[in-house]
């Protein structure tokens, strides 16, 4: 109980973060470290924390009035989800072996994210994307408008910023780790995508666009990390050469803005999300040539921000999903039917996105009781949790709010005891798993 009410401080604080020394956003950053450190330190009895709550909230609303992010309880009932006529998502009730990895916990106690580990401000715009490195507890890249990538170890004490990647020219739109996590490709505006090597920090190649079009976002290609692929705002789905430096003859009009990718675990199906509203299934052939198999139109006047696969929901049941945010408000679970990339819609759920590219994760272990979690966020600065097998309001099973903006990148480490999230406003805060008491 104790921790619960010392993020629900914390969040309060946040809340109000943006109505303090507004043209000094470097010292609003200090401030809100600072508060979660002395949070972290102070120990009360979970009524002093009460009170506390409540005397800080009406100093709070005096000094500035209304916040300008809502409640919890008004984050949450904008939640409801909308289930397509096939019913459940997976046998969970059948799940013992998903189960026993966790001994039988439920949802909410194994998603219990109830501090903050750390808070990083290295980045002077929004980061647009946070990633940590593949079956690494140690490292996490970011990407930000301000034009760098940082990469970060997150388990020394206290967490540093190893390094700064500088050499693009405009705001970095997206990257990817290598599968041994040696290398990170990045885009950009400026219509370059850049290889570093992680070992010195160094750009090994820089892969200039013919036409100059902005770089939107990119990805290794899975089973080949010497290609990796990339989309653009002319709609054009490009694969390009690590070794070369080139970009392969070979290109795919998908049409729009393409901002988001994903791809199976094999790298034979890709799916690509534009500014029109598609998704768009393609074939990657052995050579690396692209065909389009299927296109579905999610909404007209909506942009696909964020493409998650996911393998298998439960060791029992092999069930292939994609997880997809939108501008229209929602975010999606689709249904994985053949070897095209043929989807169907399963689940849709109500989230606060009308303008930015928020993204959203499927949880990477996995271990659930009655239910699947996904993880979102939403630009009304909230993160949210989500068991996907529920309905209405019963289906946020947990929302970490200390964002004083809108919530654009999200990563799990691999055994899900940190949790990382980017905003608006620059900031990226780990989230630490623990048991409430």
């Amino acid at each position: 109980m104790t921790s619960a009410l010392q993020q629900q401080a914390f969040a309060l604080d946040a809340r109000y973060n943006a109505h303090r020394a507004p043209e000094s956003p470097n010292f609003r950053t200090l401030y809100i470290r600072r508060r979660s450190q002395l949070l972290r330190e102070t120990q009360r009895d979970p009524e002093k924390w009460k009170q506390y709550l409540r005397v800080r909230s009406m100093l709070l609303q005096q000094r500035y009035g209304s916040s300008t992010v809502e409640s919890t309880s008004s984050n949450s009932s904008s939640m409801s989800s909308i289930v397509t006529p096939r019913g459940h998502l997976v046998p969970t009730k059948q799940a013992e072996a998903s189960r026993a990895l966790v001994g039988g916990t439920s949802i909410a106690e194994n998603y219990a994210f109830v501090g903050v580990h750390h808070i990083f401000d290295q980045h002077s715009e929004a980061v647009t994307m946070v990633k940590f490195a593949n079956n690494d507890k140690s490292k996490i890249c970011c990407a930000s408008l301000d034009f760098t990538l940082s990469i970060c170890d997150v388990t020394s004490e206290p967490p540093i910023v190893s390094a700064i990647l500088r050499g693009h020219t405009k705001a970095v739109t997206g990257f990817d780790w290598s599968a041994n996590n040696d290398l990170i490709v990045s885009s950009s505006l400026d219509g370059t995508c850049r290889v570093w090597k992680v070992s010195d920090f160094s750009c090994l190649r820089i892969v200039q666009d013919s036409n100059n079009s902005q770089f939107l976002c990119c990805m290794f290609q899975p089973i080949n990390n010497n290609l990796f692929v990339t989309g653009n705002s002319r709609g054009e789905l490009k694969i390009a050469n690590v070794s070369t430096g080139r970009f392969m003859k070979n290109t795919c009009k998908i049409g729009g803005n393409v901002l988001c990718l994903a791809s199976d675990n094999s790298g034979k199906i890709f799916w690509v999300g534009n500014d029109k509203g598609e998704i768009v299934s393609l074939f990657c052939e052995l050579n690396g040539a692209l065909c389009k198999t299927k296109k579905i139109l999610l909404s007209p006047n909506c942009s696909i921000t964020s493409l998650s696969y996911r393998a298998w929901i439960s060791r029992e049941a092999r069930d292939p999903l994609l997880l997809v945010n939108a501008t229209n408000n929602s975010f999606c679970l689709f249904s994985v039917l053949d070897g095209e990339g043929t989807l169907q819609l399963k689940k849709s759920f109500q989230n606060r996105q009308q303008k930015h590219i928020v993204r959203s994760t499927f949880c990477p272990i996995m271990s659930f009781r009655q239910g699947a979690c996904v993880v979102t966020g939403s630009e009304d600065g909230s993160v949210y949790f989500v068991d996907v097998e529920k309905v209405g309001n019963r289906a946020v099973v947990n929302t970490l709010q200390g964002h004083a903006s809108a919530v654009l990148g999200i990563s799990f480490n691999y055994d899900e005891s940190l949790l990382a999230t980017s905003d608006l406003q620059g900031l990226v805060i780990l989230w630490k798993k623990g048991n409430l008491i």
